[in-house]
């Protein structure tokens, strides 16, 4: 029974830990993509229904696996692959559908827990402002690096010279190039029209 009731409680961490997962992608959906304010009690029947989803999920597998030792019961020639189960496999058999149905049960009781399922979109929720935080001290490290303190600047200096010499600096003469043009055309055309007041003044 120990055994089956390890197996049970790591089925449950790992099944948390999806849950967490989703309740955590959900909560960042709606509150950057949809613009939403997070709420607790706006999420907790989402996360109530990963928990019973994983749960069904689990039933679905005990159910697999009652049927698998149904099969195998007095069948006692060799197997052909690992899923041909015979009479030997019974024991395996049963404590693996004990563990799903244990799992199943557990998750269950959290689903119809309103502290576990307040719990459970608490961590989803510090889970995605770990995301965002993370995200933006990324943003704000590439931004705002510093020469000395950037370990790439060295090797990319030179790269970037090459692209400033060969990019910017022809981009910038054509740029001055069409301005001192365009400032020709307007003192021509301004000449111009003095010229052309001054004869009829005349």
């Amino acid at each position: 029974m120990g055994k089956t009731a390890d197996a049970v409680a790591e089925g449950v961490s790992i099944a948390s830990a999806a849950a967490r997962l989703a309740v955590r992608n959900h909560i960042l959906v709606e509150t950057i993509a949809n613009d939403a304010a997070f709420d607790a009690e706006t999420f907790a029947p989402y996360a109530q229904e990963v928990l019973n989803g994983l749960a069904t999920e689990q039933e679905a597998a005990a159910d697999l696996v009652r049927r698998q030792r149904k099969s195998a019961w007095g069948k006692y020639s060799d197997s052909y692959g690992t899923h041909d189960y015979r009479d030997r496999d019974m024991s395996n058999l049963r404590k693996r559908q004990r563990q799903y149905s244990g799992v199943a049960k557990a998750l269950r009781l959290r689903a119809d827990d309103p502290d576990a399922v307040r719990e459970l979109v608490e961590e989803g929720r510090a889970a995605a402002w770990g995301d965002v935080e993370a995200n933006l001290q990324r943003r704000l490290g590439v931004e705002a690096m510093r020469p000395e303190v950037d370990p790439d600047y060295e090797t990319m200096r030179s790269a970037r010279m090459q692209a400033l010499r060969l990019v910017d600096l022809p981009r910038l003469s054509a740029h001055r190039r069409k301005l001192s043009e365009a400032e020709a055309r307007l003192r021509a055309a301004e000449l111009a029209a003095d010229l052309g007041a001054a004869l009829e003044a005349d």
